[in-house]
């Protein structure tokens, strides 16, 4: 296939996601659709590294609006900090191209509406990869409530579980402070609100919670300026040997030299300032009332959901990472007020996320695939999860409840109900 007829796309980010999702495994992939043109980060040298990974030739730009100047790509692909995006994605739509940004979106109510107003003035598409849309279980369970087999739903039990793997990775890295990431509530949580925002084809009105750093940061028995120089790394259960993990050595601690980012900072620096312990309540629009927890620090890594409806209950435990052996499936349960139960048998699928890196990937780059789950993510389901976000932070801290109107404020015209947008 000649190249004109691909995508002409620009890599903005090369840390891990951006090298792997977005770099070698999309080329692999997805080479008849696109093609990379040039990659862009701040750390020419971890650029470098990223390319040697993707196995492919491109451009390396430290500048952005140098490399949108010179290359002038269809697509730009965002993988940077979360408090950069905006930024990033304002500018690439200014220059023409469309945007594929990791999530979430963005950080601020502000910067929520640049980027609505950049995509309502330029005419440029934003998408948000939330890929868990994508996965089959959760494809399945839309297909469910969407049959309506337990009436309207009522409320939902939604209850997330990261390991201490994942779970204290947040804390190593840049994701450790509400600056970058607006916290877990933005950076980690934006995934399960744009579940249930999808899940429940509403929008979430009033936000009241309760987070704290219970946990990592200030609560440490001891502390270090990052686990390779640490004194303690022979007697502290997160130390993290990043020799043995090939690709962040090269992506990150080589690199290191030039930015000094490391990647294995200490989980317990006093600066941190993100919760690390999180709950909510949350009130729609359409009346469901949610009930839902994040917890960083457990021994299992997946999360437990259950919708309440007139006729019955939905309810799933995923698996993703636990002390015993699970079946490759998980196993949606269908309970019926008055007519018995039905266990759904939903096997994983290769690929990331079970599938949904390669199903996102499929819909957003590949022509035709229907969308009649609506699974395709744009800038309003970026900014409605993100919003939850910013309003759960807000709550958790002033001790009251904290409505989306409120933080949203004066719209400047751009009408977040606004399906168009």
């Amino acid at each position: 296939m000649q190249s004109s007829s691909r995508k002409r796309y620009a890599l903005v980010g090369a840390g891990n996601r951006g090298t792997t999702m977005w770099g070698k495994d999309l080329i692999e992939g997805w080479g008849n659709e696109v093609e990379l043109v040039a990659v862009c980060d701040l750390n020419r040298m971890r650029a470098e590294r990223a390319l040697e990974y993707i196995g492919v030739r491109a451009p390396i730009y430290t500048d952005f609006d140098e490399l949108l100047r010179v290359e002038r790509p269809d697509l730009v692909i965002v993988c940077t900090r979360d408090s950069t995006h905006d930024d990033l994605i304002v500018k690439a739509m200014e220059a023409g191209a469309n945007v594929i940004s990791e999530k979430p979106m963005t950080t601020t109510v502000d910067k929520i509406k640049r980027i609505l107003e950049a995509e309502k003035r330029t005419g440029k598409r934003l998408d948000v990869s939330f890929n868990y849309r994508f996965a089959p279980t959760a494809a399945k369970i839309k297909e469910l409530l969407n049959s309506g087999v337990i009436g309207d739903v009522t409320s939902v039990d939604f209850h997330w579980y990261l390991d201490t793997s994942h779970g204290a990775d947040y804390f190593r890295r840049w994701h450790a402070f509400v600056e970058n990431s607006g916290s877990l509530f933005v950076h980690k949580a934006t995934h399960h609100f744009d579940l249930l925002n999808w899940y429940l084809d509403s929008d979430p009105q009033t936000v009241s919670a309760f987070a704290d750093l219970k946990h990592y940061g200030r609560n440490g028995p001891f502390r270090g300026e990052r686990c390779r120089t640490c004194p303690h790394r022979g007697e502290c259960d997160y130390f993290l040997d990043i020799s043995k993990v090939p690709l962040l050595q090269s992506l990150y601690e080589v690199p290191s030299s030039e930015d000094g980012y490391v990647r294995d900072a200490c989980v317990f620096r006093e600066s941190i300032d993100i919760p690390d312990t999180m709950v909510a309540s949350i009130r729609y629009q359409n009346g469901v009332q949610v009930s839902y927890s994040l917890n960083t620090y457990m021994p299992i890594e997946g999360h437990h959901i259950a919708f309440n409806g007139h006729k019955g209950r939905i309810e799933l435990r995923q698996y993703e990472a636990q002390p015993w052996t699970m079946p490759p499936a998980d196993e949606i349960v269908v309970m019926k007020n008055f007519d018995g139960v039905e266990r759904i048998w939903v096997p994983y699928s290769s690929g990331g996320h079970y599938g949904g890196d390669d199903r996102l990937r499929n819909m957003l780059l590949k022509t035709g695939p229907n969308d009649e789950l609506r699974q395709r993510a744009g800038s309003r389901a970026g900014a409605m999860s993100v919003l939850c976000g910013i309003a759960a932070l807000k709550s958790s801290r002033t001790g009251t409840p904290v409505s989306i109107a409120d933080i949203w404020g004066d719209d400047n015209g751009l009408n977040l109900l606004d399906t168009r947008l």
